[in-house]
């Protein structure tokens, strides 16, 4: 009975969100009172202006940065009413990032980079295999033992895509995810996206200047002065 409450309740329940700054006596509302609700398998994007507040709503629904009002529930659990510990337990279980810059570590193998976030929890032994897995579906299956200073830009972000997807991760919370790819890599990011959207049913949370890709996902949702001012139902990526 439960677990099929669990199941019909939205993943990401975000309600009366706030988060503001002082910059010289100023206070900026970088994030102003925004609610809204994921269900399991959405994909949502969220387009706006630079300093519109899109980064720090991801920041405040990842638990990167603690918000001054609301709340932030992921299966109903209250992220914020967890202590450190037990919040970065929930993160590296159900959450992933993708960030707009891809923050690989230069002294690992790509093959490493991938498999980094399950050496912070309890994740099956054939991690390894999946990591591997991964790198063939971003295309990169020839440069597992490659470094960091070895690849270009691009397959560097692509490690970064495939390392998010290493812990099955419920949410996905994806800032620019395709800001400096190419538009045959754009395409493949896509549609490994697709796939984990389709088969797993994660919940893509996607920061976007691109038009085509919020376009295509099943909500758009439009951030002016850290404010949710619109939302649409969008085609489904």
């Amino acid at each position: 009975m439960g677990s099929e409450l669990r199941k019909d309740m939205p993943v990401l329940q975000v309600t009366d969100l706030s988060k503001d700054y002082m910059i010289d006596d100023q206070r900026l509302k970088a994030v102003d009172n925004v609610s809204f609700t994921a269900d399991r398998g959405e994909m949502i994007s969220i387009v706006g202006h630079s300093g519109s507040g899109k980064t720090t709503l991801l920041s405040l629904i990842g638990g990167l940065t603690k918000p001054d009002r609301g709340r932030v529930l992921i299966d109903g659990t209250d992220l914020w009413a967890l202590d450190d510990r037990k919040r970065s337990e929930l993160r590296s279980r159900r959450v992933s990032f993708i960030y707009q810059f891809s923050s690989l570590i230069p002294t690992l193998t790509a093959l490493e980079n991938i498999i980094l976030p399950t050496t912070f929890g309890d994740f099956s032994a054939d991690v390894e295999q999946y990591a591997r897995e991964l790198l063939g579906i971003v295309g990169l299956e020839d440069k597992a033992r490659s470094y960091p200073s070895h690849l270009s830009g691009g397959q560097q972000r692509r490690i970064a895509i495939a390392r998010a997807f290493i812990n099955n991760p419920e949410i996905v919370l994806a800032d620019e995810p395709t800001g400096d790819l190419d538009e045959e890599t754009e395409q493949q990011i896509i549609a490994l996206f697709k796939r984990m959207n389709g088969e797993k049913k994660v919940t893509f949370i996607i920061v976007t200047h691109n038009r085509e890709i919020a376009d295509r996902t099943s909500r758009q949702m439009r951030m002016s002065n850290g404010v949710l001012v619109a939302q649409e139902q969008g085609n489904h990526l």
